[in-house]
């Protein structure tokens, strides 16, 4: 199983402190955390989209390329590049340029996003959410395979037999599907053989069982072979020297990140009772020290009929940078070691 980290370069006040980093020192910490992850073995290392004042990630390809420069060994991908919102032949270009300049390291994890801000930001309509999504995803698996392409569509102009330049260093992209929990992303995950990456972000992960199963499903009956359907968990998570440290540490900031988006979409504020159960054995919150994480990222493999990847969010929660580099070096040094042996 592969162990990597997701980053928005959330830039907020230390819940505690009230102390916020510049934007040119959160920038500076963040490459520091992907050198060290990469130093503690760590296999991948992701970068989100978003266009809000919270988040500093609003261009992900060019901080994938600053840490390209600042790495040898770690996968570094998008998490996740808002495709509905983005022009296919740009986000091929600047992955493959990525790709090229980190000696093929680099992949996409393309979704439809979490929030809405991209979509009248760059003049979109948000009731063509999925058909401008499903378009430009068509439209990007065809440039992977193809240096010319033919292809038209109604929400781009249509492609003639242009090249498009550069090509990857790798033979093929790696393009993973971020999806949330719609039955029928699942399902077109499984269709396309992509290996797909799912967002829980709360509630209990057991209970995706059913649509990672419709994902499979699909899979196979589109004569894609089992190994090509990957699956991912992209998880809310934080590892301290103990227990108690690690519950005490992130639940300041994660607590004022949740509360703040649900005045947006109507969640009751996070209670310190709701952030506990969430931590609990079968919640979505892989908090705790190195082994009690470890087990519960193999109880939630075990649950899921088996999983290939779970990359940590850990930013949302805006600790102090000495908090998040201990929490890398014992993802890598300690929880990375027990998932290889198990």
């Amino acid at each position: 199983m592969q162990l990597g980290l997701d980053s928005f370069v959330a830039v907020q006040p230390d819940p505690v402190s009230g102390i916020a980093p510049t934007p040119v020192d959160r920038f500076a910490q963040l490459l520091e955390e992907v050198a060290l992850a990469d130093q503690c073995g760590l296999d991948v290392f992701g970068i989100g989209e978003h266009h809000r004042h919270d988040f500093l990630d609003a261009a992900p390809s060019v901080i994938l390329g600053a840490a390209a420069a600042r790495s040898k060994n770690i996968r570094l991908t998008s998490a996740v590049t808002v495709l509905s919102a983005d022009d296919p032949v740009r986000v091929f270009q600047q992955f493959a340029t990525l790709d090229l300049i980190s000696r093929g390291r680099a992949e996409i994890v393309a979704g439809r996003g979490s929030f809405i801000e991209a979509y009248p930001l760059f003049g979109l309509a948000l009731e063509d959410y999925d058909s401008l999504f499903t378009e430009k995803l068509d439209l990007l698996l065809k440039i992977r395979e193809q240096t010319q392409v033919h292809w038209a569509g109604r929400h781009r102009a249509a492609l003639e037999g242009q090249g498009v330049y550069p090509r990857p260093l790798q033979e093929r992209l790696p393009i993973w599907l971020g999806v949330g929990g719609t039955p029928a992303s699942f399902i077109r995950a499984g269709e396309l053989g992509l290996p797909l990456m799912v967002a829980i972000i709360g509630g209990e992960p057991h209970r995706f069982r059913p649509l990672v199963d419709l994902y499979r499903r699909a899979g196979l009956k589109a004569g894609h072979a089992p190994e090509k359907l990957r699956l991912g968990l992209h998880m809310l998570g934080y590892v301290a020297d103990t227990v108690k440290k690690a519950a005490d540490e992130f639940f300041p900031g994660y607590a004022r990140a949740f509360t703040a988006i649900g005045r947006e979409r109507g969640w009751p504020p996070v209670t310190r009772a709701h952030y506990d159960a969430l931590r609990g054995p079968t919640g979505a919150l892989l908090i705790g020290d190195p082994a009690g994480v470890a087990a519960k990222i193999l109880a939630v493999s075990e649950a899921l009929g088996g999983v290939d990847r779970v990359s940590f969010q850990m930013s949302v929660a805006s600790l102090p940078h000495p908090l998040m580099l201990r929490a890398i070096e014992l993802l890598g040094s300690q929880v990375r070691p027990l998932l290889q042996t198990a």
